[in-house]
């Protein structure tokens, strides 16, 4: 069998088109116009390509887009400020302060500085800890797009054995959230996990978060499996490519995403969702 590919750039522009029908609606009903504010702290090519995509998502959807570019040099403390200015400002309804940071700032004290009914990302412990009890919040974008391509695919999720591979706070811990609030049996494996093909060899939903090229091989993916892939890593030869081994596991899988082209164009489409739902009046 050959897998069916799950087209996340296809689905993120039906998404982002949604989006700014919701923006039109809102601004209309309430006067009101999102505002993204996007805080850039260094010079990361890679940073800065992302950021650029998402100023120009931004104002496509018909938002207003907020760019604070700043130097490696600067302080935690220059940073907090900047972020306490952006909390008192009613024109901005989501902020993001893009990843990683310097060694000389702690990541968490700013995430957590940033006001939880702004935080886009979904990364405040205060968003973090409603997603594990099931309240509503800003829930992380990169899961919030697997979900929605998951759902797509598959309709109900309930009772499908899910493994996730990685347990990071951005994709792991939270892709397990919010496959659980789906229903589904959720195993969670990591760096210490002893045998891992035993594991992933039992999912129906398999999802690869770990940033490590190509490392999920087809022989430890079960026949008829969906597969969402969010790794995105360069190979021996410069080209980009997911954590599993897309020409194999394509041979065994039911579905699986690209790389690139899957899951990525999604995290963007998801960004733009969360920030019409901070700047909506509930």
């Amino acid at each position: 069998m050959t897998a069916t590919l799950i087209d996340g750039k296809a689905r993120a522009a039906s998404l982002r088109k949604e989006v700014a029908a919701g923006v039109a609606a809102l601004k209309a009903s309430h006067n009101i116009t999102p505002g993204l504010a996007v805080v850039l702290v260094g010079e990361d090519p890679a940073s800065q390509v992302y950021v650029r995509n998402k100023k120009a998502a931004t104002i496509e959807a018909g938002m207003n887009s907020f760019e604070i570019l700043k130097p490696s040099s600067i302080t935690q403390d220059e940073l907090l400020k900047i972020v306490q200015e952006l909390n008192n400002d009613t024109s901005v309804h989501g902020i993001l302060v893009q990843l990683p940071l310097p060694k000389h700032i702690d990541a968490n004290t700013v995430i957590n500085a940033i006001a939880p009914n702004k935080d886009v990302d979904g990364f405040h412990v205060i968003n973090a800890g409603r997603l594990a009890v099931g309240q509503d919040g800003l829930v992380p974008c990169t899961p919030l797009g697997c979900i929605i391509l998951l759902k797509e695919q598959l309709g109900d999720l309930a009772g499908k054995h899910a493994v996730v591979v990685g347990r990071s706070n951005i994709v792991g811990k939270p892709m397990a959230q919010l496959l659980l609030k789906e229903s589904c049996t959720v195993t969670i494996c990591h760096s210490k996990t002893k045998d891992l093909a035993a594991e992933t060899l039992r999912a129906d939903i398999l999802i690869a978060a770990i940033g490590q090229a190509d490392f999920i091989k087809g022989a430890m993916v079960k026949k008829g499996a969906v597969i969402i892939d969010v790794g995105m890593n360069r190979n021996a030869d410069g080209k980009l490519t997911g954590d599993v081994d897309f020409a194999a596991a394509k041979e065994v899988a039911a579905a699986i995403t690209p790389v690139p082209g899957g899951v990525g164009p999604m995290t963007i489409a998801c960004l733009l969702k969360n920030t019409l739902q901070a700047a909506t009046p509930a």
